[in-house]
């Protein structure tokens, strides 16, 4: 199999930097164009042991060097809740130029482009489980909507320029990844109730915790990815995640027993906009992709708690020493 150059942006990223991992192993030329506002250099420094690794410090909504591509990979964009509203207009920007700047690339080096959409872009849904044919229950004015909409507009984007054939894109909407390579100030629920677990500390759960998740570990996103980009005939969007839901407070209590932590469990308000019900229907990415996850939940997390105690004890360590 012939070499490609591949674009991945956001490759410093937790998704983008397994990504980028499993494209250096199979020989390919790869970019990752990250600005590292919520990409973390840790994963630059490990991707640079391969002499095919090329980082660029650049934030996809500005101007960039010139590339050529032969696929580009378009995940750049903080993806919790703590970083997308930290920087509002800039998550906005990032959603809609960067997209735009990637779509214009993608057009000059007849690249195919990939983009990572998400299960934010069906709201608080009122249809369950989510169908890719659902429009969504979107606030459009809400502390999250600068990502919902950020997301639903690239989307729109895409789909304009495929229906009139202007550039060769494909489009998945991602559910709930987990695993080792998340940040552990990242807000999402997972790594929140590791954390708090290897600390001691309470883990907290907002509302009663009957709103579910649909977990997706690591290794079946980035299958699906790669299977995405593969696709001739079809653009999407396809829904990549685990179609088994779960309540908050169930993963609350399954990471307190993993961990063995003998933290309790407290209730704190709901934030705004917080989906009740997320799980997708996967009927397509089963029938064009031929995939579905395959790492149970209780495996996942597993592999994840493990890779936050190294974390941890090697930050332990690193303190000591310069003490």
């Amino acid at each position: 199999m012939k070499a490609k150059t591949v674009l991945v942006t956001g490759g410093a990223g937790f998704i983008g930097s397994h990504l980028c991992r499993h494209l250096l192993e199979e020989g390919n030329h790869v970019v990752c164009l990250d600005n590292l506002s919520s990409g973390q250099a840790e994963h630059v420094e490990e991707l640079s042991a391969f002499p095919n690794f090329r980082f660029i410090r650049a934030d996809v909504a500005e101007e960039f060097p010139a590339l050529h591509p032969d696929e580009i990979y378009h995940l750049a964009c903080p993806a919790s809740p703590p970083f997308y509203q930290a920087d509002p207009l800039q998550t906005m920007k990032t959603c809609f130029l960067g997209t735009l700047n990637m779509l214009t690339l993608a057009q000059r080096c007849g690249a195919r482009l990939l983009f990572t959409s998400t299960s934010e872009v069906y709201g608080d849904p009122e249809v369950h489980p989510q169908k890719e044919d659902y429009w969504g229950h979107v606030n459009p004015c809400g502390i999250r909507s600068c990502y919902d909409e950020g997301k639903r507009i690239a989307e729109a984007m895409l789909f304009d320029a495929d229906r009139r054939q202007l550039a060769d894109v494909r489009v998945v909407r991602l559910f709930n990844t987990y695993g080792p390579g998340m940040r552990d100030d990242d807000g999402r629920v997972v790594s929140n109730f590791i954390m708090q677990a290897l600390k001691g500390e309470d883990l907290t759960v907002f509302g009663e915790g009957a709103q579910t998740r649909s977990l997706c570990y690591i290794d079946d996103t980035v299958r699906a990815l790669l299977s995405m980009m593969k696709q001739d005939d079809f653009a999407g969007p396809v829904n990549i995640g685990n179609p088994e839901e779960v309540a908050v407070r169930q993963i609350a209590e399954e990471v307190i027993a993993l961990t063995g932590s003998h933290s309790s469990i407290v209730h704190r308000p709901l934030p705004s906009d917080d989906p009740v019900r997320r799980k997708p229907d996967i009927a397509r990415a089963r029938k064009y992709l031929h995939w579905e996850p395959t790492v149970s939940r209780a495996e996942g997390l597993k592999r994840t708690i493990e890779y936050f105690r190294r974390v941890s004890e090697t930050d332990r360590s690193r303190r000591n020493q310069n003490v």
